[in-house]
């Protein structure tokens, strides 16, 4: 969809869309259109019983006098409620509503709500990122569907405002990260037969176009680290496995960098411990982590983020052939640690162990943050409307929280303590790969803290968050995009100068 921002004027053709808070009149240019036609829309509004409620739509044929073809009435609620994000979601919900009618173009006046926390060029901003977001498909494998694209789908939104230089130059940054988003989306959403390691690293090495220094490792460069713990998820595969190696320094000279690391298990059998069959086709999306920190890396290189921020992802597929690892097989990883693989479903803690210690090692990042679609346990705590965050600061964690909060991707910290630490103690090797039934989230961050060397390190679990989660204003995509913006954010606010 093209977005542009405008000064306001009446469009000639397509949707005109305004916005009112609940209990307040319209006002700004809405008003003046009101007057042109006689207050026609007042009359309709008040038919309607329109209050201006947050979610509430009134979708109107233009009243004679107006050259577009229908007026949508947007509520936003409470005006002490309105703030950035509610601009956001009724960016989202006017496309959506807007994909179910016949009209291609929309013109969105954003004047209206004065005296709320919001600034005119924020809201206008936030709006059209929202709108961004939503209009995110993926529909490329529908052919009957794609033989018809463009005839159902709103092609163009002009956010008309008073000040639209300063929409415009806040908006650009946003819709950086709003790509990032959408790639993180394409990738989880993509079929493992087309999304497999050495695709998935061909694809992050496109962000090289961005400035973005892209390095790709083989399974023989691996095996020369001794990642025994990556390598052993993957050599049941036929697809070969590989470490993605992403730099983007965007901060002073010889800084030390950030680190993201993301858990890309192209597909997960659950491999000779076989999982059901029933969903095992959401195992698809088990790469969640990798392509939010592919996403994020994206997103800080194309709005130039003055940062140093390094991504490492372990690419892999985790199948059950003859070469497969079995349970009861004892790896070691790259730091020397012994491991006794009890269960080879709980792979994606493997992976991570290797690009943990490979991200320190080389780099010496201030911190480190790994994202992962790693437990089931964490939905049974947490549900789909956080993702659990495990981390050894508080201080990091703190800002982890914030961040969430402040673009909706919400994160719940969760216990650790030596007492967990215990359960995955094993009686042949340095550590076994899962625990007990009972605290299954909490004791797969543990054996992530044994490969971090004390440096401000978080776990972020995001198996309910970035698959198949609950649909939204700005997503209805199965692929979430989840942890971009939350790490855009994280850079942005504590660690861009």
């Amino acid at each position: 969809m093209n977005l542009s921002f405008a000064d306001i004027a009446m469009p000639k053709t397509g949707a005109l869309a305004v916005l009112v808070a609940e209990g307040k009149a319209l006002s700004g240019a809405a008003a003046d259109i009101d007057k042109k036609t006689a207050g026609a829309l007042k009359r309709a509004m008040k038919a309607a019983e329109f209050k201006g409620a947050k979610g509430q739509i009134l979708d109107l044929v233009a009243p004679k006098g107006l050259s577009a073809s229908r007026v949508v009435v947007m509520g936003l609620g409470k005006m002490t409620a309105i703030d950035e994000h509610r601009y956001e979601t009724v960016g989202g919900r006017l496309v959506g509503h807007l994909e179910k009618t016949v009209d291609r173009t929309v013109a969105v006046i954003v004047d209206a709500v004065k005296g709320s926390n919001v600034e005119e060029d924020s809201a206008a901003a936030h709006l059209a990122f929202g709108a961004k977001l939503r209009s995110y498909s993926f529909d490329k494998y529908q052919t009957k569907k794609k033989a018809h694209a463009g005839k159902n789908k709103l092609s163009k939104m002009v956010v008309m405002t008073t000040v639209t230089t300063k929409a415009r130059r806040q908006f650009t940054p946003m819709s950086r990260v709003a790509d990032g988003v959408c790639l993180a989306r394409e990738l989880v959403n993509e079929p493992a037969n087309v999304l497999y390691p050495v695709e998935f690293a061909g694809r992050a090495q496109a962000l090289s176009k961005l400035g973005v220094k892209v390095e790709v490792l083989g399974e023989k460069e691996m095996k020369k680290l001794g990642m025994g713990a990556l390598l052993g998820v993957g050599q049941g595969s036929s697809r070969e496995s590989q470490l993605v190696v992403m730099q983007w320094m965007g901060g002073e000279k010889g800084e030390a960098p950030v680190a993201f690391i993301g858990k890309g298990v192209c597909f997960d059998t659950g491999g000779i411990s076989i999982k059901p069959g029933a969903g095992m086709e959401d195992m698809k999306g088990d790469m969640g982590g990798a392509a939010c920190v592919t996403g994020l890396m994206h997103a800080l290189a194309a709005r130039k983020a003055r940062a140093n921020v390094v991504g490492v992802i372990g690419l892999v597929e985790n199948m059950p052939d003859a070469s497969a690892q079995r349970p009861g097989d004892i790896v070691t990883s790259a730091d020397g640690q012994t491991i006794e693989v009890i269960n080879t479903d709980a792979e994606g803690r493997l992976v991570l162990a290797d690009a943990i210690w490979y991200a320190q090692d080389r780099f010496d990042p201030k911190f480190m943050i790994d994202l992962a679609t790693l437990t089931g346990a964490i939905m049974v705590a947490l549900g789909q409307e956080f993702a659990g965050l495990f981390s050894n600061d508080d201080e990091l964690s703190e800002q982890l929280t914030a961040s969430g909060l402040a673009v909706s991707e919400k994160v719940w910290r969760m216990p650790m303590s030596e007492g967990f630490d215990k359960m995955i103690n094993s009686r042949f090797a340095d550590m076994k790969n899962v625990g007990s039934r009972y605290g299954g989230s909490i004791t797969a961050a543990q054996f992530l803290k044994r490969f971090v060397d004390g440096r401000p390190w978080a776990h972020i679990d995001i198996a309910g968050t970035a698959m198949n989660s609950p649909a939204s204003a700005t997503n209805t995509s199965w692929g979430s995009g989840y942890g971009v913006r939350l790490l855009d954010r994280l850079v942005a606010d504590h660690y861009e100068k």
